[in-house]
Parts: C-alpha cells; structure tokens; sequence
C-alpha cells in the first residue's frame, strides 16, 4: 500500500523523536544533534527564503480579485462585506482566546524548557525582532523604504504597503489592471510551486529537526505535541459552532435542517481536507436549504476562492502558541500587528489541504508579532488534525454565510425551510 505524504511526515515526526528522546544522554547524540540541526535549518530556510513574495503576490491578488468581484454586482459586494467582518472577528477571536486557553491549561514548564532547549539549535537570528513601542510601532506601519521593509522581514509594513499598491490597481483601466493582476498571481503560483518542492522534502527536514527537538526535550515532546493539537483544534471548533449560529440567527435556518444539509458537504471536507473539494456538495446543500441559485453560484465560489473563516482564529492561535512554547511575552501591539495580518493576508490564501497552507498562513503573522517561524517546522508534520477542524469550520460557514447574504440579496428571502 502506497503512504502518503501526509503519513510520510507524521511518521517522520514521530521516529524523530522517539529516536531523539532515547539517545538523549548517549555518547554519540551531541554531533548527531548538530548535524540534524544543519539538516534541518537548511530545509527551514527554504521555507522561509518564499515568505515574502508569497505574502506579495497572494495578497495583490486576493485584493484586486475582491475589488472585481464586488463589481460584479450587489451579491458579491455583500458577499465580500460578510468576509471582510467574520475574518476580522476570527482573528480578534484567536487573539483574545488562545492566552486564556494557555492561562486554563499551560504547557507545562519543564516541557516547555525542554522543548525550548531542544531548538537551541535552529539559527532564529533571521526572525523578526520585537514589536517596538507605542509611538515606533505607530511610525512603523508605514515603511520609508519598502525594499528595506521585505529585506529586513518587515511583514507588517511591507502588508501596509502592498496592500495600498493592490488598492491602486484596482484603480487602474482593465487594460492595466489585468496584467499586473495575473503577474502578481502568477507570482504567487510560482511560489507555491517551489514550496511543494521543498515540501517533497519535508520527511527529511521534520526527521531532522525532531531527532534534535527529542534529543533535547526527552519524553515531554510527546505531550506538548498533543498539548498543542487539543489547543488548535478548539479554536476551529469554535468557528464551527459560530457557523451554526449564523445559519440559525441570520439565515433563519432550523438547525436540526441545516445540520442535516451539511452532513455531505462535511463528510468531503474530512476525507479531503480542502474547500475546494468540497465546492459541489456546498452548492447541492445550499440548494436544498432553499438558496437561489442567482446567490449560491456567487457566494460560494468566492467563498471557496476568498474566504476561510477558521484560519485568522487558528494562525493567530499557532503564532500565539510558538511564543508560549519559546517563553516569548507578547505585548497587545504585537497581537494587534497579528491581528491585522491575520485578517488581510487570508484574503490571498490558497485553499489548499494541511501542509502547504499551514506555512503559507502562519509564517507571515508570526513575523509580524516577533515570533520566532522555526518552531513550524515540527507543528507541520501534526497539522493533519487541526487541519480537519479548520476545512470543517470553513465549509460550514461558507453555506451559513450564503444563507445569510442570500436572505437580503436584491430584496427578496430565500424560501422558508420546514
């Protein structure tokens, strides 16, 4: 039987450290340690070297492709206003909530130490610094030099500065706005395609760095891991019963129907993991829960290309997670920076399953908080649960929000549901 890749990186997690924690004070561990810590510095460096043109290009075309939508017509703009409020509120949501999970249930010291001691080895001298103070971090959202801004790691103001270029195209005649639009796609496309090369490699990189983290963490790996996974996992599970809220508050659907409804629609989306998948049973359920179908073939493709409603909530909650496990205090201008980049740079967010996603989500927000990206190459090979939280919550909102614009669209109600 053929092993996925998915398979192939959680196993390589999982020997890594179980080979790790049991050579931990053996003769020969210390010169393995260094030479897997290179291994897989290098892997995380190639990661990290696609960051900044991804954040780019991702983020030029989720705007410009917004701005054509709402364009379009009265259901896309409403459409996108829905966005634009739930991903805002997701990512104020795992802002506020995740220190009160870490304040309920902390990872326990010893393990966080340990866990800390056994990334010693991992060069983090190229992660962003600290968020600055009041008056410097006002200053410093808008970037002097926005070469500097990319070069220096500056996420937060390079986000402030491409967000303002991608409003100016969308200024632009369509004879200018389209060729710079489908560069900055294609740009974005091709980084993505070097990350799935990288990503081939990942069995590699992750056995690296586990052997190093197992090495110096010992036994306590284990649960920290899963420490981690019950943690994220909650915070997608919120955004799944918020969606349920919607579809019974706004969209006035009786929720034993609408549960009922998206039964199918979930069960792809666990077996998938991927929205987009998941796109035909979305339209097969909003049609028997009575959605025009001048609504449903709007809203939900942009939902599918535009809109995922677990990921500011969850990406705050990793980056926010990273810097508990490394000791890291974080000020409230460092999650109002998280904030802002959680909410805008989802827009361009690909929907893609586990892996791919997860670095190209997470990586950009922690930059922008101060926190160290290193630890994401241990969290990648265990996204496989969480991930099933975040499609899950994605498609369920998706067809909650459908309702909810189909409700209002050009004045007239969706057919009532028995």
């Amino acid at each position: 039987m053929r092993i996925g890749p998915t398979w192939r990186v959680l196993g390589a997690l999982v020997i890594g450290l179980l080979v790790g924690a049991l050579s931990a004070k053996s003769s020969w561990s210390e010169p393995v340690v260094r030479a897997a810590s290179t291994i897989g510095g290098l892997w995380l460096d190639a990661l990290k070297m696609t960051v900044i043109p991804l954040i780019v290009g991702l983020l030029v075309t989720g705007i410009v492709g917004g701005s054509d939508a709402v364009r379009e017509g009265g259901v896309a703009g409403r459409s996108m206003l829905w966005f634009a409020v739930i991903l805002t509120g997701s990512a104020v949501f795992g802002a506020v909530v995740m220190p009160l999970l870490l304040d309920v249930f902390p990872l326990p010291v010893a393990a966080g130490e340990a866990l800390r001691a056994g990334l010693a080895g991992v060069d983090a001298n190229a992660t962003a610094a600290a968020v600055p103070g009041l008056a410097d971090f006002v200053r410093s959202i808008v970037p002097p030099n926005v070469i500097k801004a990319a070069a220096e790691g500056s996420v937060l103001q390079l986000v402030v500065f491409t967000a303002l270029f991608a409003f100016a195209i969308t200024r632009l005649p369509g004879e200018k706005r389209r060729p710079l639009a489908a560069f900055f796609d294609a740009l974005a496309e091709a980084m993505l395609v070097i990350i799935g090369w990288v990503l081939w490699l990942a069995p590699v990189g992750v056995l690296a760095l586990a052997f190093a983290v197992g090495a110096g963490a010992g036994g306590a790996a284990f649960g920290a891991v899963l420490h981690y996974m019950v943690l994220i996992s909650s915070l997608g599970i919120a955004i799944l019963l918020a969606a349920y809220v919607v579809a019974a508050a706004v969209a006035r659907w009786p929720l034993a129907r609408f549960a009922r409804e998206m039964v199918a629609p979930q069960a792809v989306a666990i077996s998938t993991q991927s929205s987009l998948a998941s796109l035909p049973a979305m339209l097969a359920a909003a049609k028997e829960l009575g959605v025009p179908p001048t609504s449903a073939d709007v809203t939900l493709p942009l939902a599918v290309a535009l809109f995922r409603a677990t990921g500011p909530a969850m990406n705050m909650g990793v980056a926010i997670y990273v810097a508990h496990w490394m000791g890291l205090g974080l000020s409230p201008l460092a999650l109002i920076a998280g904030v802002a980049v959680a909410a805008t740079t989802t827009f361009g967010t690909v929907s893609l399953p586990g892996q791919l996603s997860f670095v190209t989500s997470v990586a950009p927000i922690a930059l922008a908080m101060g926190v160290p990206i290193e630890p994401l190459a241990i969290l990648i090979a265990v996204e496989t649960i969480p991930d099933i939280f975040r499609t899950l919550g994605n498609v369920t909102m998706d067809v909650a929000v459908t309702g909810a614009v189909a409700r209002k669209s050009l004045n007239r109600e969706i057919a009532p549901v028995d």
